[in-house]
């Protein structure tokens, strides 16, 4: 029996509870790494969806080319752009979770990653990302209900009202959130200053 093993032999026979809990607290921390799969399988959506934006922008030519007859004799190229819009807004979104979720709860991007990598990145904490989160989804919410206003034969005054109070309470969520994240910046207590800095 080699030296180490003697000595953490000894080392948890005479405290076991600190063994237990340091074994606890590495799986704990380790855990983290579980995460990387929601970030892969996120990453593995925005590929299909991807796909699937394609296919819509062959729909929108097909549209533009041959538009349909409508019964006034008009067509609107504005619905079919700003789904397109939507679908841009979501894969942003996708990314920014992807990427900053990442960097706050796994593990730091590597140098040479971040050669490549967003500006914003080493800049979001997790009260910053809930704030641009809920920002990503007022504006997609936002495309969600002019597409309404623009269709409005479609929809009933019912189906209105409710979509304009969820945008309501998107836009509320936003600015608390962001009024959070601005109260929590300000009572960060600030780093103690040295006797020799004050004189």
């Amino acid at each position: 029996m080699s030296d180490k093993v003697k000595a953490f032999i000894a080392k948890a026979t005479a405290n076991p509870m600190g063994q237990i809990q340091t074994i606890v607290e590495r799986i704990i921390l380790y855990s983290r790494y579980i995460l990387v799969v929601f970030y892969v399988g996120l990453a593995v959506a925005l590929g299909i969806y991807a796909i699937t934006f394609i296919f819509e922008v062959i729909h929108v030519a097909e549209l533009a080319f041959s538009p349909p007859h409508s019964e006034d004799g008009t067509f609107n190229m504005v619905m079919p752009i700003l789904e397109l819009i939507d679908g841009a807004l979501v894969s942003g979104l996708i990314v920014m979770v992807m990427l900053s979720s990442y960097e706050n709860f796994v593990g730091r991007f590597g140098d040479e990653s971040l050669d490549d990598s967003p500006e914003w990145l080493r800049r979001l904490d997790p009260g910053s990302l809930k704030v641009k989160v809920a920002t990503a989804l007022l504006t997609i919410s936002a495309v969600k209900l002019l597409q309404v206003f623009m269709d409005r034969e479609k929809f009933t005054d019912s189906d209105i009202f409710w979509k304009v109070v969820i945008h309501v309470v998107f836009i509320a969520s936003a600015v608390f959130l962001a009024l959070l994240d601005r109260i929590t910046a300000h009572t960060k207590v600030p780093p103690a200053v040295k006797k020799d800095d004050a004189h």
